[in-house]
Order: C-alpha cells, then sequence, then structure tokens
C-alpha cells in the first residue's frame, strides 16, 4: 500500500512538472485559446490547475460560502478572476513550484489528484493539437478513478456504452463499444468530447 502511495505521488509530481513545461511554451495566443473545458481559456485552465496550492482551506472554505455552496459556481469564479490577475509566467511557476504539493480533490484520494492533473492537461494539449502523450502506467491509475459517481459529477451520459483502451488492458459499462486509446476514453469518462474526427464507435 505505501509503495503504491509513493508511486502515485512520484506520477503526480512528474505530471505537474511536465505540464509546467508545456505552459512554459506557450504562446500568447495559444494562452488565450479556448480549451475542452466549457467557457474556459488555457489560462482559466492553469489557474484552476493551482488554485488548491494557492488558497488555504479557511480561503478555500469563504469562497465556497460566497459561490453558495456551489462547487462548480465557485471554481468558475476562481479560474476566470485569477486567469486575469495572473501572468502566464506565473500560472506556470505555481504548477512547476507544487510539483510535490499534498493537494487532493475534496471527494478523493492520491489517484484522483493525479486524475484531476492528467484531465485539465488534456483539455490544454488536446484543444490546442499538442501531440502529449500521457504515459500509460499514469493512465492506469487514473482510469481506476473511473466509476459511477465520477461520471454523473462530470455529467458524462456513458449509459449505452462499453468503453474499451486499445492501448492497455481496460473496459469500462456495457453497450456499443467505443475502443479508442486509453487517454481519449478518460476525456469521455471526465465529459469531455473526443477529438474531431475520433468519435467513430465499433
Amino acid at each position: 500500500m505505501e509503495t503504491a502511495a509513493v508511486d502515485v505521488r512520484a506520477a503526480i509530481a512528474d505530471e505537474r512538472r511536465e505540464l509546467a513545461d508545456v505552459l512554459d511554451g506557450l504562446t500568447a495566443r495559444q494562452w488565450d485559446a479556448p480549451t475542452l473545458c466549457d467557457g474556459w481559456r488555457v489560462r482559466e485552465v492553469a489557474a484552476h490547475m493551482s488554485m488548491g496550492f494557492r488558497y488555504s482551506l479557511g480561503r478555500t472554505a469563504l469562497e465556497f460560502a460566497r459561490a453558495g455552496g456551489k462547487l462548480h459556481r465557485m471554481t468558475d469564479r476562481i479560474a476566470r478572476r485569477d486567469a486575469v490577475a495572473l501572468t502566464p509566467r506565473e500560472l506556470a511557476t505555481a504548477l512547476r513550484d507544487n510539483v510535490q504539493h499534498p493537494w487532493r480533490p475534496p471527494m478523493g484520494g492520491l489517484a484522483a489528484a493525479l486524475g484531476h492533473d492528467v484531465i485539465h492537461g488534456l483539455d490544454i494539449t488536446v484543444a490546442l493539437g499538442i501531440g502529449r502523450q500521457v504515459p500509460l502506467e499514469r493512465l492506469r491509475i487514473v482510469l481506476g478513478t473511473v466509476k459511477p459517481s465520477t461520471l454523473r459529477f462530470f455529467r458524462a451520459n456513458l449509459g449505452d456504452v462499453e468503453l474499451r483502451a486499445t492501448d492497455l488492458e481496460w473496459s469500462y459499462g456495457t453497450g456499443t463499444r467505443v475502443a479508442r486509446p486509453a487517454q481519449e476514453l478518460l476525456l469521455l469518462a471526465y465529459g469531455r468530447g473526443l477529438p474531431a474526427g475520433r468519435g467513430s464507435r465499433s
């Protein structure tokens, strides 16, 4: 159990470090480009990814109360505000300087924390057409977080679909088969769409 926890922490650190490198390499136009997160540019996604590092528990609770107890409303408000308040360099640095930060989502452990980084990284890289491949060992960890509560939270409608990875041993659900690489299936499971031209079922 302890070894597994150490492995996930290492995967989180590597993922954040690599995504910080991606952010550091973006142009001004790319920072303002839309992502797979509806209504968010790269700026907003980067601000959201680093929110857990930059906000104390007390401040987060205050922001949650101001948002009327609505998590999505709170995160959207903070992402939009901080995307303007912080420069691209500051946003990339916030990720790079916190590769070892112990933050976890409110309802999840280390695997969910890795999933948060992986999915939002894909929100950026897929939308920008950057051909980054998340290492399969990290994808395996995140795929383990896919369950009915995940689908409900991210409003993923997969009731009649079987997701089946073509690059590792993994499947989920029953129904019409969607056979794609694992990181594309993660987009579906987390309420995103497949990249253009890759939505076929078999």
